[in-house]
């Protein structure tokens, strides 16, 4: 995998006990993202993939810290119910490897993060804080098949009305953007089953 030597440095000054949290980490970053740029910005590690930040870490007297960027896989992050504000990361306090979510889920959260990028989805959490606040995006209506198909399964309504606004968009958006009928009326098919189960429109990328 591509390395820098800076880093290399870097985990090496670290604590002892930081050194195999660090090694772990930026070992799963490249899993994730094979060809992801290594480099460092203000005095810590940061993994970049074409031009925008996707992680970073830290290590500091008594713990570590792994930040996700940008906005998308923040939301992601919050609706799993993992994002802390302590540590300086999104993952709280790190001061053993098991501290951390198992190895596939942070896999599965760092492919959707570098996802985000490819698919021109990321909003970095400095642009965000410097770019004039935008009017709400309007609210998107259900498609009238979707309403129906809710009224006859009761469980997939209950578990729809209680999710958050934004989760309730991703299956909305989802299925608005189907061209053909046979394709929403799969997706139907599909936001039904998942809702009976519970399951948000990402439940594959939250811990199981």
């Amino acid at each position: 995998m591509p390395t820098n030597p800076k880093v290399d440095l870097y985990i090496a000054q670290a604590k002892p006990f930081a050194q195999p949290i660090l090694h772990h980490l930026r070992a799963l970053v490249h899993q994730a993202c094979p060809e992801v740029e290594e480099t460092i910005k203000w005095s810590r590690p940061f993994f970049e993939w074409k031009g925008h930040i996707l992680a970073n870490m830290s290590a500091f007297n008594t713990h570590c810290s792994l930040g996700f960027w940008g906005q998308e896989i923040g939301a992601v992050l919050r609706e799993a119910n993992v994002l802390q504000q302590e540590g300086m990361g999104s993952l709280g306090k790190i001061t053993t490897i098991d501290d951390l979510p198992s190895k596939k889920q942070l896999l599965q959260w760092l492919k959707q993060a570098k996802t985000f990028i490819d698919n021109g989805e990321y909003t970095s959490p400095i642009a965000a804080r410097n770019k004039v606040v935008k009017a709400p995006r309007p609210q998107l209506a259900p498609p009238p098949e979707f309403k129906e198909a809710l009224q006859s399964h009761p469980k997939a309504a209950q578990t729809f009305q209680n999710f958050s606004p934004s989760c309730q968009r991703e299956y909305l958006e989802w299925l608005t953007e189907a061209k053909q009928q046979a394709t929403k009326e799969k997706r139907i098919a599909q936001a039904i089953q998942r809702l009976t189960e519970g399951k948000p429109r990402n439940w594959k990328y939250q811990a199981s």
